[in-house]
């Protein structure tokens, strides 16, 4: 099961360091089963940051594979990440792009993160192009306890494997 991620663009009256009002619109990223949730949660997210009224300009799924925070950053970085697979008919090196979602500080860090969270990929890659992003704030899905979306998607991986296991030696 992938993650869903929603940009959610959100207007409001905003208070700067200087008192003086502004009205805002800013951008967040949240992960929701459909546009109906991305709306509650932002609705939601968005009561608990801000006392004023709000108003939810637009909703779009985005396009992101995966979302990689690190700690002591302040900035969203879009990585795009090229995947090089060797076309076994035509013997050409093949490139499929996907994008991806780092915290980080500068472009040159954003760089390094993006390495780390492509550190377990086992074929050859190449970032062409990193890019500061709009977001704000991401507000990934916490069901109870605090649990990321990877063990969310691990945790449901390993019952799926646990009930095919016990089915087989049902049949013994």
């Amino acid at each position: 099961m992938s993650v869903t991620w929603y940009e959610c663009k959100v207007k409001y009256r905003k208070t700067h360091d200087t008192g003086e009002q502004k009205l805002t619109t800013e951008t967040y990223l949240l992960d929701a089963i459909s546009f109906t949730e991305a709306e509650a949660r932002i609705n939601e997210e968005m009561a608990a940051y801000t006392s004023e009224e709000f108003l939810i300009t637009n909703i779009k799924v985005a396009n992101l594979a995966e979302v990689h925070p690190f700690e002591n950053s302040d900035r969203w970085f879009k990585s795009k990440v090229s995947l090089i697979a060797l076309d076994e008919n035509s013997g050409k090196e093949k490139k499929s792009n996907m994008y991806m979602l780092v915290q980080a500080n500068d472009v040159k860090e954003a760089y390094e993160n993006s390495t780390k969270a492509m550190e377990n990929t086992m074929g050859d890659y190449t970032i062409p192009a990193i890019a500061e992003s709009p977001i704000i704030d991401v507000f990934p899905y916490f069901s109870g306890e605090e649990e990321s979306v990877e063990e969310r998607h691990t945790a449901k991986t390993s019952e799926t494997s646990e009930e095919e296991v016990l089915d087989e030696s049902e049949l013994v």
